[in-house]
């Protein structure tokens, strides 16, 4: 028995890794075989907009006929392929351009003309080239609205109220192109819950139903629950805004270059398991590149299986996985074991950690994360990197997925605690160590870093367009700088040639609970970045 209309999948184009037209096609083929009717692209301002030069100027922007394009082929495929913009927040890349009007941070000022203008612009541009009549306005995460520029011009005023009349606006411009709107819902639930989105069953205030218009379907988001409580509650208190919610869950490719398809697929049992009970019919799963998007798509490609056929009810795991052989020519485990890497750094309450980020780009003498480290795990590091290795020549079609993790796994089995063991070796002024490390452990990382920077760029230009690979380079390359730096001021210490190294004076302190989520600024340095 067939319990959806839609399963679909959202590909987020908007951080920095716009995949090719090329390859976004071929994807469209992989996800039609998994049997997905619908792909959403997150394009925050990476699409052309007529009237609008500066929108995704230099970001690799689809252009009108190549979004044509994709639209034509996914169609072929059985595919409805929907646009999902924005309409009042998260336009950090375009605001830097200062041609829009902003309230505060990245969302736009509610009730100024040319931001209607605006918004009018992006939606006539894209309603040029997707035949659906479906669109995602976004309307997310606007944190802190009505509480900069707008306060200063019109004064205290809640979310709610300012979320009404700017919706009211946006939807006169949807309806006017002939469009069904769906918007993110946590906005309706932060303006009365402390900004905060989760709250248990409740009767929904009268005010925040009533600023839902009729023809705007709700999208509830959520990727993180192990409690199946928590997703029932979230469900009945939408079906009080709308019978019409669509549910979006989350295959994880944002936590840095390493995917976690175990705690997708362990948490969307458990969210799909509350969409059947409350006879949701339209559900997607998005795949967000947050902060740099390193992670291959195809990474999670083992979740999004498995969750396309636990919809339609099949839960054999040896079936999915005999499915998975015959669709991507390669083991469901191979893939499985792309999560491996963070394992290292996983604890029980922490199933979906980002240290593999944090360990490329924690710094070798102000590395303030070295304070978490747990000793031995770089042995894990090197067998991670013989799988991968053997996996790169066992399957050739993926051969460049696998050998960008076995070579970023090998530059971690040296880097993981090299910060850690030199500031012991200083701290005990053990200089004979420290001379082995420069000329041993520093030149060996360098060259591995190195090695990873090369296999990765590769894997970057596969996939996607080249731009935004900029930010990689220079992220990578900090690195390599830093370990040549490093080393040479380690070799001068060992040399007598300066008597002291002032950061590894410093002792670390332990750091509790906090945790740099998947934010390079906050993993590399305790400096001003």
């Amino acid at each position: 028995m067939k319990h959806y209309e839609t399963l679909g999948v959202m590909l987020d184009m908007s951080r920095n890794a716009v995949m090719s037209v090329e390859a976004l096609k071929k994807y469209f083929v992989y996800l039609h075989k998994m049997g997905y009717n619908c792909v959403m692209l997150y394009t925050e301002d990476t699409y052309e907009v007529e009237g609008e030069p500066f929108f995704g100027y230099m970001r690799g922007r689809y252009t009108m006929d190549e979004l044509r394009e994709l639209d034509a082929y996914a169609d072929s495929l059985g595919i409805e392929l929907i646009p999902c913009i924005q309409s009042l927040a998260h336009y950090t890349a375009f605001v830097h351009w200062k041609q829009v009007p902003v309230d505060i941070d990245d969302t736009l000022m509610v009730g100024d003309e040319r931001t209607y203008e605006f918004i009018e612009n992006t939606i006539k541009s894209v309603r040029q080239c997707f035949k659906t009549n479906r669109i995602h306005i976004g309307m997310d995460e606007a944190w802190k609205l009505g509480r900069g520029k707008y306060h200063n011009q019109n004064g205290c005023e809640s979310a709610t109220s300012i979320m009404k009349k700017h919706l009211a606006r946006v939807n006169e411009i949807v309806k006017k192109y002939g469009y069904e709107p769906m918007i993110w819902s946590d906005m309706f639930f932060r303006s009365f819950n402390d900004n905060k989105y989760y709250i248990p069953k409740i009767e929904m205030p009268r005010d925040v139903v009533e600023s839902l218009p009729e023809n705007v379907i709700p999208v509830y988001w959520d990727y993180y629950q192990t409690d199946a409580q928590i997703y029932d509650d979230m469900l009945y208190n939408h079906e009080q805004l709308s019978d019409k919610t669509w549910f979006a869950g989350g295959a994880w490719t944002w936590i840095g270059f390493t995917p976690a398809n175990q705690f997708s697929i362990d948490t969307m049992r458990l969210a799909l398991d509350a969409c059947r009970k409350h006879k949701v019919k339209n559900i997607f799963f998005t795949m967000w590149g947050d902060n740099g998007a390193e992670c291959s798509r195809y990474a999670v490609a083992p979740s999004l299986l498995y969750l396309a056929e636990y919809v339609r009810g099949n839960k054999d795991e040896e079936k999915i996985k005999a499915k998975f052989k015959r669709i991507f020519g390669a083991d469901y485990d191979a893939f499985m074991a792309l999560d491996d890497l963070n394992m290292a750094f996983q604890t029980m309450d922490k199933p979906r950690s980002t240290g593999v980020k944090q360990a490329l780009y924690s710094d070798l003498f102000n590395g303030f994360m070295d304070a978490k480290l747990r000793e031995g795990f770089e042995k894990k590091f090197a067998a991670a990197a013989e799988q991968y290795a053997e996996s790169a020549k066992k399957y050739r079609k993926w051969s460049y997925l696998f050998d960008s993790a076995a070579k970023l796994a090998a530059a971690l089995a040296v880097k993981y605690d090299l910060g850690l063991r030199t500031r012991k070796a200083y701290q005990r002024g053990d200089k004979q160590e420290l001379l082995r490390l420069a000329n041993e452990d520093y030149a060996t990382v360098y060259k591995l870093v190195d090695r990873f920077a090369r296999a990765f760029e590769k894997q970057w230009f596969i996939e996607n367009k080249t731009c935004g690979f900029d930010v990689q380079d220079i992220r990578i390359g900090g690195v390599l700088r830093r370990v040549d730096a490093c080393r040479r001021r380690l070799l001068d210490f060992a040399k007598g040639k300066i008597d002291r190294i002032e950061e590894l004076e410093v002792e670390l302190i332990p750091l509790g609970d906090y945790k740099p989520a998947h934010n390079y600024r906050e993993m590399v340095t305790a400096n001003n970045l």
